[in-house]
């Protein structure tokens, strides 16, 4: 039988379209009608005077209220951009917005530019890193010719490049190198980057842990930075880790006493005592607070452990947010020797795995991250020949800060190291 819905007669007859239509304009006005409940706003024609005084009250209040936000927001920005230290703008708007619980959005912008602009694969090595890496094969200079050197460092790439893996003195105390340094590439498909690996003995060397002025932030006996008058006998420098003020490193800071954030038990952590030593390893299972601890510093967990790197390493977000364990950035670390000696390590292009795979072939034992991303790692020797009293800064790797970084007042807290 043919469809007849459409023809005159049929059950879908005119009478009901206009029906229809006229049930259709209904809802249409009632919903017109509860959109003006929800935003009761009329014209001004249609106010009454005392109406209009009340819009008017009600716009300068909101007005007023938007204005005392911009202007706080932006003198919180301005005072970022403008506090005393050497960060970079970058940098500091990072921070400012971790601060304020934007570290999601910095994350996000971070990875989009990683995604955008990703490390180089294959390639050679600049000529100054060249250049640096070769200086390691030269001759010593006649004052270090006759003090012995670590045995050479496997390269990770082969075949290795002239000077790569060989040990360099950096800072000496009585006669005995007690700084050394090397550079390596960090992977095989990442030829075209370095990373900087240094040893600094634990029996010749003072360890000392200083804070930052906006991380931890507070009072310390301390300073945040390194004064001229305390710099006699200084031969390195390193970074601190994670941010502790906002839970990113996962753990606290101790210093003479004062605590900011909770010492997390099974937290990676450098413990410094009285007597200028180090130990770095798993709070409250190889380190714990004792009468002789003066300062700890910890962050994430251990990437090395009893020689090995850990099974998950680079497996989940605890060495990064979202998938930045995976990425090939600038990372910084240190670990401890088996004989008591520190490795640090500071790379152009590493992700977790890689950074823990440098420390524990340098040696380390046990081994924790420090800081990522170009703005914070950092490892400093310095030269007294000149004046004793304010030695020469040099960066083992050049990222945003410069070599006087820890002369100025540092925003970050950071190890000082001395001859002992």
């Amino acid at each position: 039988m043919a469809d007849r819905a459409g023809l005159p007669g049929s059950g879908g007859g005119e009478g009901e379209g206009s029906a229809a239509e006229g049930a259709a304009r209904a809802d249409a006005g009632r919903a017109k009608a509860a959109r003006r409940r929800l935003v009761p706003w009329k014209p001004r024609s249609a106010l009454t005077p005392s109406q209009l005084r009340r819009r008017k009250l009600a716009t300068r209040g909101a007005l007023a209220v938007c204005l005392v936000c911009v202007g706080a927001v932006g003198y919180s920005v301005g005072e970022a951009l403008t506090y005393p230290g050497d960060d970079s703008i970058q940098a500091r708007l990072a921070g400012w917005a971790r601060e304020h619980k934007l570290g999601v959005v910095v994350d996000k912008l971070e990875n989009l530019q990683y995604e955008l602009d990703p490390p180089q694969v294959g390639g050679a090595l600049p000529s100054e890193a060249l250049a640096r890496m070769r200086a390691t094969a030269a001759p010593m200079p006649v004052r270090h010719a006759q003090i012995p050197l670590r045995a050479p460092m496997r390269p990770l790439v082969s075949p290795a490049l002239p000077g790569e893996g060989v040990w360099r003195v950096l800072a000496t105390a009585g006669g005995e190198a007690v700084v050394q340094g090397t550079y390596v590439r960090p992977d095989a498909d990442h030829t075209s980057y370095q990373a900087a690996i240094a040893w600094v003995s634990g029996t010749k060397a003072r360890f000392e842990l200083h804070p930052g002025v906006r991380e931890p932030g507070g009072t310390f006996s301390v300073p945040p930075t390194i004064p001229k008058g305390r710099r006699t006998g200084l031969l390195a420098t390193w970074n601190g880790g994670f941010k502790v003020t906002d839970g990113g490193s996962r753990g606290g800071f101790y210093l003479n006493g004062e605590t900011v954030g909770g010492l997390r038990d099974g937290a990676a952590s450098e413990v410094f005592y009285r007597d200028g030593s180090i130990r770095i390893g798993q709070w409250g299972r190889d380190v714990s607070m004792t009468p002789d601890v003066v300062g700890v510093r910890q962050c994430l967990d251990l990437m090395v452990d009893n020689g090995r790197v850990v099974p998950d390493i680079g497996v989940d977000s605890k060495w990064g947010a979202t998938d930045q364990s995976r990425m090939f950035v600038e990372r910084s670390g240190v670990g401890v020797t088996a004989q008591g000696d520190v490795i640090m390590v500071v790379g152009q292009a590493l992700t977790a795995r890689t950074l823990a795979e440098l420390m524990q072939q340098a040696g380390a034992v046990r081994a924790m991250p420090l800081d990522m991303n170009r703005a914070w790692p950092s490892f400093m020797t310095y030269d007294p020949s000149k004046d004793p009293a304010d030695p020469r800064p040099t960066n083992i790797l050049d990222f945003q800060n410069p070599p006087e970084r820890y002369y100025n007042q540092a925003t970050r807290d950071f190890v000082a190291v001395y001859v002992k």
